[in-house]
């Protein structure tokens, strides 16, 4: 008897071959890793295995060795755009603007970067604080590059040029003799003289003295030298002695009797060194014995 075969196991026996055959042309994934960085550029076949697989952001730019994140990307720890490997100034803080060497940018080349200067635009060389802006040694509030007069004493005001300036201007006919001579010249021999081998000063002196108090008065920033000076009678350590107590005698009479403060006083002994006189003549000889008292600065007119 003749067995006939189900009609179920012929449709099988004819569909295998055109499965087999569209499974052939199932092509398998392969993993690429274009830049070498250990992350893979396919993103599209994640889904194909156990373990996700990220689809690499930089799959061609990243250099060679440069650590990457899990997007593939050379990490950059402070977010500034340059990536570590080649960030030469890392730890730069948030929102700062930097170069190509991922280094806060310093438009005037001063050496304080621009997040920092207070004292933007600098001119080239001009050396500067750490807040970026220009030094001011002596603190008049012009920078030692422009001034012209360099060491003005705390508290002078001064010009443009950083040169101290008169509280008043005046005219020459409206000052005082002693006032004129230290504008012009920063100094002024005081009509005081003494007697022979003696430091007093005389009553008649006392107006002479009071002009020079008036002055110092008139400009409260000036500070003054009194400097002594004696003949050539005697010799040099006594003269030198001599002519400091004459000076030490002036500046007490200006403390004393005109109430300047001894902080803006100095005096000085220069014993016979300095004469203005020939030591022939008894005349020129006590026209030596003088005091001269010295502006630390000229005042400006």
């Amino acid at each position: 008897m003749r067995k006939t075969i189900p009609a179920a196991f012929i449709f099988v026996a004819i569909l295998i071959p055109f499965v087999l055959s569209s499974c052939a042309h199932i092509s398998t994934p392969v993993l690429v890793d274009s830049d070498n960085d250990g992350v893979y550029d396919n993103y599209d076949y994640r889904s194909d295995y156990p373990t996700p697989l990220y689809y690499d952001q930089c799959p061609t730019s990243t250099p060679r060795g440069a650590k990457v994140g899990d997007w593939g990307c050379p990490l950059d720890a402070d977010k500034d755009g340059v990536p570590d490997d080649l960030d030469k100034c890392p730890g730069t803080p948030a929102g700062v603007k930097v170069d190509k060497d991922g280094c806060p940018l310093d438009s005037d080349g001063d050496g304080v970067p621009d997040y920092l200067d207070k004292c933007s635009g600098t001119p080239a060389g001009v050396k500067v604080d750490k807040d970026g802006c220009p030094l001011d040694s002596d603190g008049d509030g012009v920078p030692d590059y422009l001034d012209k007069c360099s060491g003005t004493p705390a508290g002078v005001k001064v010009d443009q040029d950083g040169c101290p300036i008169a509280a008043m201007v005046q005219t020459s006919a409206a000052m005082s003799a002693v006032e004129k001579q230290i504008m012009e010249k920063g100094r002024v021999t005081l009509n005081v003289e003494f007697d022979f081998n003696k430091a007093i000063i005389k009553k008649k002196y006392h107006d002479e003295i009071g002009k020079l108090a008036e002055v110092m008065k008139k400009y409260p920033d000036l500070k003054i030298v009194i400097e002594g000076h004696t003949d050539n009678t005697g010799g040099l350590t006594y003269n030198e002695k001599l002519s400091q107590r004459r000076a030490d005698a002036v500046k007490q009479y200006l403390v004393e009797k005109f109430g300047i403060e001894a902080s803006r006083l100095s005096a000085k002994g220069y014993g016979e060194v300095r004469p203005i006189k020939s030591n022939v003549t008894k005349e020129g000889r006590q026209k030596n014995r003088r005091v001269e008292a010295a502006a630390e600065y000229i005042i400006k007119k």
